[in-house]
């Protein structure tokens, strides 16, 4: 009998913030392996008896394929819990090509990212309408290169609302890029340790943020949000920025728009 491997979105911390689905296979496994830097133990307190469960962090990916496909080949389930989505910055790729290589199967579970803990941590809607209608989930160039046309310089010309991932020790050097296209106040917040207990919410632009974080000691599991979707003044000029969605006069086909009388 051959098991199978599911690679889990353990979402951005909360336990109550994992999918039915995500704490069903985590709660039945056999064999956990999670990224141990990023996620508490708290998301496997239900884990059935016997379950092993292995910390990634100190494993290189050799070791966590032999353990997957050693598993899966005695006909258990493997859950592979990484933190958020596993499709944004998850390093999945290598893993299931691995597990393609070996014949073991396997199914993704999405979660929910960090980027939208963040954006609910700030109350903040991510695309306001007339304001930006584009996110561009990304990182700061690091050890990993971008590939051209990627660069912070390149993407801020959009004047979008950016996420950037993997970044909080490197956010001088990401406000800097992206000031070639956003102007030096645009707002930035930071939110570390989004959905947890001891979250932390730093805001400013891109002329200060940098000294802002590192004054709050921000170093890691943060996300960044830059743009002027981020401005919480943008609120006090909500009526000029609704959405046609449920603008009464707005036609569409679950619902026919009502007209004022003139």
């Amino acid at each position: 009998m051959t098991g199978v491997v599911y690679f889990v979105g353990g979402g951005p911390g909360d336990p109550e913030l994992l999918t039915l689905k995500a704490k069903r296979v985590i709660d039945s496994a056999d064999v956990i392996i999670f990224t141990g830097s990023l996620l508490r133990e708290s998301l496997f307190r239900d884990t059935k008896p016997g379950v092993a469960i292995h910390d990634s962090a100190g494993l290189h990916l050799e070791e966590i394929i032999a353990l997957m496909v050693s598993a899966a080949r005695d006909g258990r389930v493997v859950a592979r819990v990484h933190s958020g989505d596993p499709t944004i910055f998850g390093a999945i790729h290598e893993q299931m090509v691995a597990l393609e290589r070996e014949g073991v199967r396997y199914e993704i579970i999405p979660g929910v990212s960090s980027v939208f803990a963040a954006a609910a941590a700030l109350r903040t809607e991510l695309t306001v309408p007339e304001v930006a209608q584009t996110v561009i989930l990304t990182r700061t160039a690091g050890r990993t290169p971008m590939p051209n046309g990627e660069q912070l310089h390149d993407l801020a010309r959009h004047g979008a609302t950016i996420a950037l991932y993997l970044s909080a020790q490197l956010i001088a050097q990401a406000a800097r890029e992206l000031r070639v296209g956003y102007p030096a106040d645009t707002p930035v917040a930071v939110v570390a340790n989004a959905s947890l207990p001891d979250q932390q919410i730093v805001r400013g632009t891109l002329d200060d943020i940098a000294a802002l974080v590192k004054a709050a000691g921000i170093r890691a599991q943060a996300i960044i949000l830059v743009g002027p979707a981020l401005d919480p003044a943008i609120k006090r000029t909500a009526a000029a920025r609704k959405s046609r969605l449920y603008d009464r006069t707005f036609t569409h086909s679950f619902r026919q728009g009502v007209r004022d009388a003139e």
